[in-house]
């Protein structure tokens, strides 16, 4: 009995010290208790010792999984990693290991072959890489959306070609700029599948490989509602209010012409001459309507052509931006003709890029095919054995506020699960409020796995968010006196991430916000740094004279860096004593003359290395590939 009650002395004083942070007489206590704590387990039975094991280890759980202990061990996990990730945090949740892991749920296909080949298989083919992290990298599930916010020439572009390349599947691309395609379109040909270009605009030269009639499919009138939702929502910027109302009005009106003149046989052309024509539209709609099923497309059309000339002049002006496109010959000819297969894209694992311009109103066009896709994909989806895509489908929505608008905040909660990717790439987050407003920006952000943020963000507001998000940490403060002597110590809450930091982002550094860790800092590689577009870029050559070349090229940069490296130390000499003379003699020419002196460049030139990049070849594909088969219908 002795033997217990010291033993119970010495664990109160033990905790006692621990509690009041006297840490040396809590050791020496507790290394007394272990005395009497030894004594009494060699005199205990061990069937006694087993249930006080038991007892013990489930008081320690229960304290353990408390409310009060969770927020104590978070908030001193917080404080020892100064509030971000650390590399235990990023090897359990989002490192190689943790996202092979979940690769026979995203990708059913690959469960035997990742356990029969192991590493053989690359993570790509179940992930999308964030960034790097010294010898880590950060990965995203393919069933995860991700956001990506930077300013113009931040590296978004580069980062996002690399996650083209990576694509296991089929990828569809939007762009306002040929670069993405230059920089993809050969190895995703070579490696992937066939390449195909829906240039409305006719951006870079370059000509429509595919054709796209927005009509396809509209004899349903399902299809014909989701394709002026699509179309309407491309050029309205409205959320609420009588704005609202009215685009309303206009999807609804849209739809039913849509549908009759898909029913009817007619053209994209009948639908503008309708919209711009009462009489005509009185005249042709209704009788092609009667074929419908749908009584309310009936009654639309109807309530249209009878209403009173201002109400129906608001539905116009809603409409006719719609359908804009119609005006550019480009856009009209690549919407005319026939049309390629959804399906058999997906088995081609081909990759579509839709290049669009703002300015030039293909926006309705473009948003349209994307939706279309993207809807054919889910729907094709849900008849596969684990109603999901394998491999994934990538929408890489490059500029997607600006050209595609899709409905982001449907999507960013249901086609995770079905095998499509979304990457989406704005300028800022006040970008996407602009486009999406207020409500649906936050709907997106929530489903949201990952978010990519680069720097050059300048708006106050962004800035704010984004700092908030990360969350705060505890810093300790030293106050000294006079002397140098430490007057007090304190420690004062201040941001993970302030402000400014988020704003002057080094190049090539993000920051990462993914679900389930604290922000992460890394270093966001670039497409042009990958061996497989430098290979491509080089045009390397084959046999014993590529080698040579290859050899003699290095040989030579070798022998330049070396020239530059010990010609430096003498060029700096000669350069001050060739500055110092130059001085003296302006010195000596302004004691005789006022006339300023001419300015002179000795420096070396500037020299510019461009690589070339091979022009690549689009709507072509060797006809040996798995994937060949005939894409019009």
């Amino acid at each position: 009995m002795g033997t217990l009650v010291i033993l119970v002395l010495l664990v109160a004083a033990t905790a006692v010290s621990l509690t009041r942070g006297a840490i040396r007489p809590a050791m020496v206590c507790g290394a007394l208790a272990a005395l009497p704590a030894t004594t009494l387990l060699q005199a205990l039975s061990w069937p006694a010792l087993l249930v006080g094991t038991s007892v013990l280890a489930l008081v320690v759980w229960h304290r353990w999984s408390r409310s009060r202990a969770t927020v104590t061990r978070w908030s001193a996990r917080s404080r020892r990693r100064a509030g971000v990730a650390s590399t235990i945090d990023i090897a359990r949740h989002a490192g190689t290991v943790a996202t092979r892991r979940r690769g026979s749920t995203v990708r059913p296909s690959l469960g035997p072959l990742l356990r029969r080949e192991g590493w053989a298989t690359p993570t790509s083919a179940v992930g999308v890489e964030l960034c790097r992290v010294g010898l880590q990298r950060v990965w995203s599930s393919v069933e995860d959306v991700t956001l990506v916010f930077g300013g113009p020439r931040t590296g978004k572009t580069g980062w996002l070609a690399g996650r083209v390349l990576d694509a296991p599947g089929a990828a569809v691309v939007t762009s306002t700029r040929t670069d993405l395609l230059e920089l993809c379109a050969p190895i995703r040909q070579k490696n992937r599948g066939p390449v195909f270009v829906f240039n409305p605009v006719g951006l870079g030269g370059l000509r429509s490989t595919i054709s796209f009639d927005p009509l396809t499919g509209c004899t349903d009138p399902v299809t014909a509602m989701e394709r002026a939702t699509d179309m309407v929502s491309a050029t309205s910027r409205a959320t609420h209010g009588d704005a609202e109302r009215w685009d309303a009005q206009a999807r609804r009106v849209l739809a039913a012409l849509l549908h009759a003149a898909a029913l009817g046989g007619g053209s994209m052309r009948d639908v503008l001459g309708w919209v711009a024509d009462n009489a005509r539209a009185s005249r042709e709609v209704p009788a092609l309507l009667r074929r419908s099923q749908v009584e309310s497309f009936e009654k639309a059309a109807e309530q249209f052509v009878e209403t009173n000339d201002r109400t129906r002049t608001s539905i116009t002006n809603s409409i006719m931006p719609a359908l804009g496109w119609l005006n550019h010959p480009a856009a009209a000819s690549a919407a005319s003709g026939r049309n390629f297969d959804v399906e058999e894209l997906l088995e081609a694992r081909a990759t579509v890029f839709l290049l669009g311009a703002e300015e030039a109103d293909t926006g309705p066009l473009v948003c349209a095919l994307t939706g279309h896709i993207a809807r054919e994909a889910r729907r094709l989806a849900v008849q596969k054995p684990s109603g999901r895509l394998d491999p994934p489908l990538l929408l890489a929505l490059d500029e997607a506020a600006l050209i595609s608008p899709v409905p982001l905040e449907n999507w960013t909660a249901d086609m995770g699960g079905r095998g499509v990717t979304i990457i989406a790439p704005f300028q800022s987050r006040a970008q996407l409020l602009a486009r999406y407003g207020e409500h649906k920006t936050a709907t997106i952000l929530n489903n949201t796995g990952s978010v990519l943020l680069f720097g050059g963000t300048r708006d106050q507001a962004d800035l704010h968010f984004w700092s908030t998000l990360a969350g705060e940490r505890d810093e300790r403060i030293t106050t000294t006196d006079m002397r140098g002597r430490v007057a007090s110590r304190t420690v004062r809450k201040v941001p993970v991430l302030a402000p400014a930091q988020i704003a002057n982002l080094p190049a090539g550094k993000v920051v990462v916000y993914r679900r389930g860790i604290a922000p992460v800092i890394g270093r966001a590689r670039m497409a042009w740094t990958r061996s497989d577009v430098r290979a491509q870029r080089q045009q390397v050559a084959t046999g014993w004279r590529g080698r040579w070349q290859r050899t003699r090229a290095w040989a030579e940069v070798g022998l330049a860096a070396l020239r530059r490296r010990v010609a430096d130390p003498r060029r700096r000499r000669i350069a001050g004593t060739d500055a110092w003379w130059r001085w003296l003699v302006n010195a000596c020419r302004r004691t005789t003359s006022s006339a300023p002196p001419a300015r002179t460049q000795d420096g070396p030139p500037l020299v510019i290395d461009v690589e070339p990049v091979a022009p690549p070849v689009l709507g072509e594909h060797d006809h040996e590939h798995r994937g060949d088969r005939t894409w019009s219908r």
